[in-house]
């Protein structure tokens, strides 16, 4: 491939990955501003009153669903099956994908961070229901949320692009869709975080996750017809 070919390839592939991280940097900004104001007022009216609404369904079914779409990102679930998943496709040879999946993995990280900047305490008070857990620091932003989004948000971006045929493709897209559209309101009916939370975690992991799909685009050596990734 010649020079000017290799120029429009490059070009190709950065308009592909444009969308994508311009998305990304509306979505860290929304977080930043959402993060400013927790950080100023720790305790919100709407968010207590979120939080009551939501408990107020109390069912049984409703209460094991919410807690089951919050199993995996518990310490240990959300350390094993990532690591699991990485090695698989390093060892298939998909090394490339393992990489940006280990970033999509530390992209977990980035809750920590935000968490010693902010220092939100976890809910409390008369009439809010706590659900026993293992909860290790404090509330802003959902680590939860976030590592839904970052890490298995990409898993089902590779798995659509690469999976064949169509119709195979799409189950992972769409079980990793109802868990991260679930996992937000599963956090806040199991009273370990406010509603302010999770909706941080959802504007930094969506920032996060429309960035490595645009980087991955972008590095991509030739697009797919119907999925424009390698």
């Amino acid at each position: 491939m010649g020079i000017l070919g290799r120029e429009s390839q490059r070009a190709a592939a950065n308009r592909r990955a444009r969308p994508f991280l311009l998305f990304a940097a509306l979505s860290f900004s929304a977080f930043i501003a959402l993060a400013a104001v927790i950080r100023r007022n720790h305790r919100l009216d709407a968010d207590v009153r979120a939080t009551m609404a939501l408990q107020r369904m109390d069912h049984p079914l409703l209460a094991r669903l919410m807690a089951a779409v919050s199993w995996f990102g518990f310490r240990q679930q959300s350390l094993v099956l990532p690591a699991g998943i990485i090695l698989g496709f390093a060892v298939t040879g998909n090394r490339r994908d393992a990489r940006y999946l280990a970033i999509a993995w530390l992209g977990s990280m980035l809750s920590y961070t935000t968490k010693l900047i902010v220092r939100r305490p976890r809910p409390n008070g008369e009439g809010i229901n706590i659900v026993e857990a293992d909860l290790r620091d404090s509330s802003f932003p959902s680590g939860h949320v976030l590592h839904y989004i970052s890490f298995w948000g990409f898993f089902a971006y590779l798995s659509y692009i690469r999976l064949r045929p169509k119709p195979e493709r799409l189950v992972p897209a769409l079980g990793v869709g109802s868990a991260i559209a679930l996992v937000g309101p599963s956090r806040v009916y199991l009273g370990h975080h406010w509603l302010t939370d999770v909706l941080g975690s959802y504007t930094l992991g969506s920032g996060f996750l429309t960035a490595m799909i645009g980087l991955h685009r972008r590095g991509a050596r030739a697009a797919a017809p119907d999925a424009g990734a390698e």
